[in-house]
Order: structure tokens, then C-alpha cells, then sequence
């Protein structure tokens, strides 16, 4: 009988424990989130900026923002930090979070741009080239309503590679959407399209190459891949390893947290 009594107690523990609701952490700005669990996808300025500005911040990096989002869910972290369009499209598929903005992320907006391995003026004029062309022609103006449409409803434009021997390795990391994200088979997105048209101004074919975010600039000093095309922030870090094209989007960090 006492062993019966012991394992329905035992029963109802682990119950409780598997149904527990997280615990209730309030997280309204960026001061709240001093001491708390932090998600955030490794080698971003998301990961810089709780390493280096949140006092006593019990820091996980995760391969993929939607990585750390599930953790959130699961109550096993506090809150996620990263950049605001991917963090858009991870809200929109999980209801049960939200997005806080803070004044200081606001103020300290970062600049997207495209990574060369040093040295390469070559294949930089022509990406800066390609950048100031779209946005002469109107064609950047079009990417941003096909990949960031009020509505919320992408159009993913045509694919076009030209066919050539000459090839041209894009790296990036498919888990940050508009920007670069798997969609049935294939890898697309912003900086994809982006990359089609500096291939194309290359007179190159362009050949997409998936890997984790911190994995990218060790891959381009290595010869891998030719550029980086990924969301990129410039920092002053990056630029001692990389050259930077010109910039071609500004964004800011936001804070996910449960609902």
C-alpha cells in the first residue's frame, strides 16, 4: 500500500513538472533584462551586445533565432534578443510571444552589408556596383516590397541564374527570414535575390552554400565561399577580417518574450 501511495505521489510530481507553466518574468526594456536567461543566435551583434551590456546575464547562443525562440516557449529561457525582421517572422508563427522595442535599440540602429574576404577589390566594386544600380533602377525598392510587404504577404521574385562556368559562392545562414530562409527545397530571400543580380553583373553562376552564422567569416578568410550575404551588421570587429560592401539595409534588435 505504501509503495502504491509513493508512486501516485511520484506520478503527480513528475505531472506537475511536465505541465508546468513557465515561470512569470517581467521584461518591458532593456534594464529589465539584467540577471535573466538570454537566447540569442551565436555570432550576432544580438550575442555581442548581452555579452558586453547586460550585467549578469546568463547568456545561450543558439544556432538559429527560431532555435532560441522554442526555448522561450518552453520556459527555458527569459527572453530572446535579435535583429527585428527575423524576430517579426518568428512572432508571427508562434502567437504565444511578443516583441518589446527599446529606445536604445532604436537609437543604435545597425547597417546590413556584404562581406568580401579582404583584399578582393575586384568582386567589392562589383557588388557596390550592383547595390547602386538596384537602387538607381528601382529594382531595390521592388525587393524590399517583395520580401517586406505591409501586408505581411511575400512574393518570392523569380529565380535567375545565369548559366555560366564562372561561379560565384554565396554564404549564408537559411534561418533569418526575409532576409535568407528555406522555402520548400530551395534556399531564397532578400539577400539571395540580392546575390542573383551581383552573380549576373559578374557575368557568373551563383552557387548558395548554408552554414552556421559564426561559421561564415572563417569560411570566407578560407576561400570557401566568395561572399557573405546574410544579414550581416558592420562592426568595427568585423571589418579587422572582412571588407564590407556599402550598406544596404539599416535595422535594430528587439527583445522576444512570452506573452
Amino acid at each position: 500500500m505504501k509503495k502504491i501511495v509513493a508512486l501516485a505521489a511520484l506520478t503527480a510530481v513528475i505531472s506537475g513538472m511536465a505541465f508546468a507553466k513557465p515561470k512569470k518574468v517581467e521584461i518591458n526594456s532593456v534594464a529589465d533584462l539584467e540577471g535573466k536567461k538570454i537566447g540569442v543566435q551565436a555570432g550576432t551583434t544580438g550575442e555581442l551586445y548581452v555579452q558586453e551590456e547586460v550585467p549578469g546575464a546568463k547568456l545561450s547562443s543558439f544556432k538559429s533565432g527560431m532555435d532560441a525562440a522554442l526555448d522561450l516557449k518552453n520556459g527555458a529561457i527569459d527572453a530572446v534578443v535579435l535583429d527585428e525582421l527575423p524576430a517579426e517572422q518568428i512572432v508571427k508563427r508562434n502567437p504565444k510571444l511578443k516583441i518589446i522595442r527599446d529606445p536604445y535599440f532604436a537609437a543604435n540602429k545597425e547597417e546590413y552589408a556584404i562581406a568580401i574576404k579582404k583584399g578582393n577589390t575586384e568582386l567589392l566594386n562589383t557588388i557596390n556596383a550592383t547595390i547602386a544600380e538596384m537602387k538607381k533602377n528601382g529594382e531595390y525598392e521592388a525587393l524590399v516590397a517583395a520580401f517586406m510587404p505591409a501586408d505581411g504577404n511575400i512574393t518570392i521574385p523569380a529565380a535567375k541564374n545565369a548559366k555560366s562556368a564562372k561561379k560565384l559562392k554565396l554564404g549564408t545562414n537559411a534561418s533569418f527570414p526575409p532576409f535568407e530562409y528555406v522555402e520548400g527545397t530551395g534556399i531564397v530571400g532578400f539577400d539571395i535575390t540580392m546575390g542573383q543580380k551581383i552573380a549576373e553583373k559578374a557575368s557568373s553562376s551563383l552557387e548558395v552554400i548554408d552554414m552556421a552564422f559564426d561559421s561564415l567569416i572563417p569560411a570566407l578568410q578560407a576561400g570557401t565561399i566568395d561572399f557573405i550575404a546574410a544579414g550581416m551588421s558592420v562592426t568595427e570587429e568585423r571589418k579587422k577580417n572582412v571588407d564590407f560592401s556599402d550598406p544596404y539595409f539599416a535595422s535594430e534588435q528587439v527583445i522576444i518574450v512570452r506573452k
